[in-house]
């Protein structure tokens, strides 16, 4: 019997529940942007030090899942909020307009949430469903580096008795350090995509922080070592399924991304505002006598403001698009949301990094002064923009509109 069928009729027992937790569970829409609109005040303090200092955030993830907010897109049936897109998205606009690394460590948790409801047998639902409720964090071990591109994944499943067995090394792993499950993205032994959840300290399983980007500096996207971990057929889900039929697997994992680079643009933009009324000097040439009172840096903000409501007008739009397609996703409608994702994509990256070099501008030398750390806007923009090319998204759009030619289905669209 192949490892597929083993895990979709997998008899094993599930692991015991990790401990005991005391999260809050929310229970609607409101509830949930409410929470996130309070908890962002206290993510928020402290943020530019964390980043300046790179202090991890453990204190802060806890009080992040505690409040429930971790757990939103549980399915209703399995006790969750089953928020919509619209809700999910503009909770993870408020996280990251806080602090943009806090808003990306549980993207991957969100499209795992959604992987075990789109391929999870009934077992694993309830299972997994049950301790995200409580608290549980899913971290990520997909991307490697050195493959020739993204989908040129060496990890490897293979059976060894009445287990498996998970070798291979993982870089860009957001969240894995924090978690309470890895998740790790691997080939069965026929080359077909499959996650398998390892519980974080299984032997075999080295989670290193060795994530040295410029930006997002305390999101610990660094490495994971799987080396002969041992696995049941109840740890794995089949993924690649999500992929074969038409899913919004992709628009969901895309959508994340697109709200934590608008989260980006709104701080920056909010920032430069202070800073050009509290710090900077009018220029010499305008006679005036605040810098706020030129033109020129006016007519620059007013730019940056229509910017970020265009691309926050977008990104709900395209949210709105996936939530249509949930009842039924078929090709036509999928797509759909995919292309809307990818606008809103296009537009949450050119604001995020067009702001945050405009702080500088307006704002003036001074605004490069190491004390502010205000440069953590544009080192988390550009770094955090770079996890697919916007250049390809332009052709996306531009063949779907053109010549009627639906996106491909991947995770990065």
């Amino acid at each position: 019997m192949t490892i597929e069928a083993e895990a979709a009729n997998a008899r094993t027992d599930p692991p015991s529940p990790i401990g005991d937790s005391d999260a809050h569970v929310i229970r609607s829409d409101a509830e949930a942007i409410e929470t996130a609109g309070r908890i962002a005040e206290r993510l928020a303090a402290g943020a530019a030090r964390r980043d300046r200092d790179r202090i991890l955030p453990h204190q802060e993830i806890e009080i992040f899942s505690d409040s429930g907010l971790w757990a939103i897109t549980v399915p209703k049936a399995f006790g969750g909020a089953g928020v919509s897109h619209v809700t999910l998205t503009e909770v993870v606009k408020i996280i990251s307009d806080a602090d943009p690394s806090l808003g990306q460590i549980p993207q991957n948790h969100f499209c795992l949430v959604d992987a075990i409801r789109l391929e999870g047998t009934p077992a694993q639902q309830a299972y997994f469903f049950a301790e995200i409720l409580k608290g549980r964090r899913f971290g990520n071990a997909f991307s490697e580096a050195g493959g020739k591109h993204v989908l040129d994944i060496q990890t490897r499943l293979v059976r060894n008795g009445s287990v498996y067995l998970l070798n291979g090394r993982k870089f860009y792993s957001t969240g894995a350090l924090f978690a309470h499950w890895v998740p790790v993205w691997a080939l069965d032994e026929e080359g077909r995509g499959l996650l398998a959840f390892v519980e974080r300290g299984a032997e075999g399983l080295t989670i290193v922080d060795d994530w040295s980007g410029f930006g997002q500096r305390t999101t610990a996207s660094g490495t994971v070592i799987a080396e002969n971990v041992k696995v049941t057929p109840f740890q794995v889900v089949y993924s690649h399924r999500s992929f074969d039929r038409p899913t919004l697997a992709g628009p969901l994992a895309q959508i994340i991304q697109v709200a934590v680079d608008a989260g980006i643009a709104r701080a920056a933009i909010r920032d430069t505002i202070a800073f050009v009324n509290q710090h900077s000097r009018p220029w010499a040439d305008s006679k005036l006598e605040r810098a706020s009172q030129d033109p020129f840096t006016i007519a620059q903000l007013g730019d940056l403001e229509i910017r970020l409501h265009a691309a926050e007008a977008l990104t709900e739009r395209a949210a709105q698009a996936i939530d249509a397609a949930v009842a039924a996703p078929n090709e036509d409608n999928v797509a759909a949301a995919s292309v809307a994702v990818a606008e809103a994509k296009v537009m949450t990256t050119e604001t995020a990094i067009l702001a945050t070099n405009k702080l500088h501008e307006l704002g003036g030398t001074k605004s490069t002064l190491g004390h502010f750390n205000l440069d953590r806007h544009w080192r988390n923009a550009r770094t955090h923009t770079l996890h697919d090319p916007v250049r390809w998204k332009y052709f996306v759009v531009g063949n779907y509109v053109l010549n009627g030619v639906k996106p491909p289905r991947h995770a990065w669209l």
